[in-house]
């Protein structure tokens, strides 16, 4: 296998240019035993794709218990079976349906509205600074009626977290920082509970806390550790989804001014942009039993690290892939936030984002929120975005400019 040629998914190059390489592994490499990772490395759609869904039983996700495990507690993510199923319907309801648009749409316009208000007069932001690293931990935080002023402890902790999921190198300072946060979040966490347990409100917390099915209930270190998970995967993702969407129509200006005239286009802009730059880049399963994928073989018992942003640049799935194009016709924007999304950024099965349709009312409303606050919204001169990281990318600064308007 011919996999000299491509550059370890560890190495500088990588980091700098991550879809050279994803083209490399789908012609050349579909299958890379990675030995710093221990783990067998797929990059092709159908390939990904059998993974998530798992129609077969073939993959589990036990690697969660030494990636996710240290740094939240024991999540809904480890689960399988019954147990998996019981919890996702203690947890799901919140974020679909009447109690996501009559509970939580003020709350995310609200948050929205506040952030730009800080900037909405100045002609200048920076997107990511100002607005998306702060926008959807502040929406969870109020989602959860805790106190915003906590802010900087809640960014910190999640992306403490991150960089613990994504810490492939294995440096032990960020995996020590990530167990540390674990220990802070719950003595932060756990009183907070067991005082909404006496006191419930009308908050995401207090329904965790009554939540009932078939006489089960979550504990204390349940709902810990299911918040500790929403702030940092709510986070972090959409605050990369929201900077990268800009990124992306802000390098087509013919995108930008169609979105901008047609605010329905948001969701197309949305699924186009987890496609092309999807926040996550890489999720891991362990194989069950011995699976045979394009390439070769994986034993038994291994971690199988999924490469999304691979998959959803293969040319054998999309039409030119690498190119951005919110009217491609074969993407379905229709299904593109459920579990039969033709995308993998949510991931696909019973593993499917439990908070999708959350992120994708942040982005309907946030996104329209600052279309509207800033119309001639254009790069800052000379600016040129460039996405950084590897297990989650995006842009970490976003400069822009624009002609103040009057809010109304």
């Amino acid at each position: 296998m011919p996999t000299a040629q491509v550059p370890d998914i560890l190495s500088p190059e990588f980091a700098a240019d991550p879809y050279s390489a994803y083209r490399l592994m789908h012609d050349a490499a579909p299958l890379i035993w990675h030995e710093a990772t221990q783990s067998y490395i797929i990059s092709r759609y159908e390939d990904v794709e059998r993974v998530f869904k798992d129609k077969n039983g073939e993959f589990t996700t036990d690697n969660y218990d030494w990636q996710i495990e240290p740094v939240h507690g024991r999540t809904i993510l480890q689960l399988s079976g019954r147990e998996h199923a019981v919890r996702r319907a203690l947890v799901a309801p919140a974020f679909r349906g009447a109690d996501l648009q009559e509970k939580f749409l003020p709350v995310i316009e609200r948050n929205s509205r506040e952030l730009i208000d800080a900037f909405r007069n100045s002609g200048s932001a920076d997107l990511v600074n100002d607005y998306a690293t702060r926008f959807p931990v502040n929406v969870i935080a109020d989602m959860l009626g805790l106190d915003k002023a906590d802010h900087a402890r809640f960014h910190r902790w999640y992306t403490t977290v991150i960089a613990f999921l994504g810490n492939l190198s294995g440096d032990p300072e960020v995996a020590a920082a990530g167990e540390r946060t674990r220990a802070e979040f719950a003595e932060y966490m756990l009183p907070i509970i067991r005082e909404r347990r006496e006191s419930l409100g009308d908050d995401l917390l207090s329904t965790l806390c009554t939540a009932e099915v078939d006489g089960v209930r979550m504990s204390d270190e349940d709902i810990k550790a299911f918040c500790s998970l929403l702030l940092a995967a709510g986070g972090e993702t959409t605050d990369k989804a929201i900077a990268s969407i800009f990124a992306n129509l802000l390098r087509h200006p013919d995108q930008l001014a169609a979105v901008r005239a047609d605010r329905d286009l948001i969701p197309r802009a949305f699924a186009e942009t987890l496609r092309y730059t999807p926040p996550v880049h890489m999720i891991m399963r362990q194989s069950a039993t011995e699976v045979k994928l394009s390439g070769g073989t994986i034993p038994a018992g291994v971690t199988v690290t999924c490469l999304i942003g691979a998959a959803n640049r293969d040319e054998s799935r999309y039409r030119d892939p690498d190119r951005f194009d919110i009217f491609r016709d074969d993407l379905t924007t229709t299904t593109a936030f459920s579990a039969a999304a033709d995308h993998l950024a949510f991931a696909l099965g019973r593993h499917f984002c439990v908070g999708a349709l959350l992120a994708k009312a942040e982005v309907e409303i946030g996104v329209s929120q600052l279309l509207d606050a800033m119309p001639d919204m254009c790069l800052a001169d000379g600016f040129d975005p460039v996405e950084e990281g590897v297990f989650t990318r995006g842009p970490q600064r976003l400069p822009v400019r624009f002609t103040p308007v009057t809010a109304a």
